[in-house]
């Protein structure tokens, strides 16, 4: 490796010297040229071509010397790396996003002033304007489990709006276990914060769900699952279901947050519970109608808002027989 170094550095040093004058030794010149650049020794040009051609050589030489200067590092530019510089400005990192937040906090959401906060109808929390908001979210199908089920995110036209795509496949894995199987998921990143701390959203001043979609007719599984730390608690979620019409005009779909409905690993629960919305980690959209083939999702922005005319707490009922405890 010491060779080829020292080899390298004589080179760029051999090129970085200045070119033998061509109208006191044009043999040389030429010969000069040709070493530079690395090909072989062409036949000396007639005397009426031999100027013109010296002059195009001499003018790629300099072209190839001033690429070879910007590629070339010498060893005294190069960059040094430092493990424990990088973690020293990861930490001060962190720090700053700490600091951030906590301001953030006395002042009020987002730096704005908390009166502004309270009296907002209508707020937008993912809109897709660019890579970094699909950065924002999580795309999976059954092929995790061994299905045959594509999905795939992307940028829409004019980068106003996301495309979720892809085809589903209702046929099981040859596993032996599975029997089940057809489903394609858009999941939502939880939100982190200063030294990786999950983060939730608080929606508990609104009372619906707001979105702007484009779809394609088929029905899609709207998912809101409350920040938990209790591990019995990992796979219950809220749900309720948003129905695409197809076309090509877009629809906004506002659904109350009081619609949503209990389950746990997929299954409907008996006993129903309202939707806690100061505490939301994540949101999620799922297809799975048991339709094999292509199918599309276009989503400009997801929101919530407040319905005035909405009054409704609680669209399900208890009843003593399934849940003595809740009326106890």
């Amino acid at each position: 490796m010491a060779f080829v170094h020292k080899l390298l550095t004589s080179t760029y040093i051999l090129r970085k010297c200045p070119k033998p004058s061509i109208g006191l030794h044009p043999l040389a010149g030429i010969h000069f040229a040709d070493y530079s650049s690395n090909s072989p020794q062409k036949p000396v040009a007639a005397p009426g071509k031999a100027f013109s051609q010296r002059k195009t050589q001499g003018g790629l030489q300099e072209h190839h010397q001033q690429e070879v200067a910007l590629d070339t590092i010498s060893p005294e530019e190069k960059p040094e790396v430092s493990f424990d510089k990088a973690i020293r400005d990861e930490i001060k990192d962190h720090f700053w996003r700490l600091k951030d937040e906590l301001v953030n906090h006395w002042i009020g959401p987002e730096g704005r002033p908390l009166h502004e906060v309270l009296l907002e109808q209508a707020k937008v929390v993912w809109q897709f304007r660019g890579k970094e908001d699909l950065d924002k979210w999580i795309v999976t199908s059954d092929k995790t489990i061994g299905g045959r089920s594509e999905v795939f995110l992307k940028m829409g036209k004019n980068n106003q709006s996301a495309l979720l795509y892809g085809t589903l496949s209702s046929e099981g894995p040859y596993d032996g276990d599975s029997r089940q199987s057809g489903y394609c998921a858009m999941i939502s990143r939880v939100p982190r914060g200063a030294f990786e701390r999950r983060k939730s959203y608080d929606w508990s001043q609104f009372n619906t769900l707001y979105l702007r979609v484009r779809g394609d007719g088929r029905p899609w599984m709207v998912n809101i699952k409350e920040d938990s730390d209790f591990i019995q608690r990992k796979n219950q979620m809220y749900s309720y279901f948003m129905f695409t019409r197809g076309g090509p005009y877009w629809q906004e779909v506002k659904i109350p947050f009081s619609k949503f409905f209990f389950s746990n690993q997929g299954r409907v629960r008996d006993v129903q519970s309202q939707l806690l919305l100061d505490k939301i980690s994540f949101i999620g959209f799922t297809l799975a109608d048991k339709v094999d083939g292509p199918f599309f999702l276009e989503i400009d922005f997801i929101g919530v808002f407040t319905d005035p005319a909405h009054t409704e707490e609680f669209a399900y009922e208890n009843s003593p027989e399934i849940s003595p405890r809740l009326f106890n």
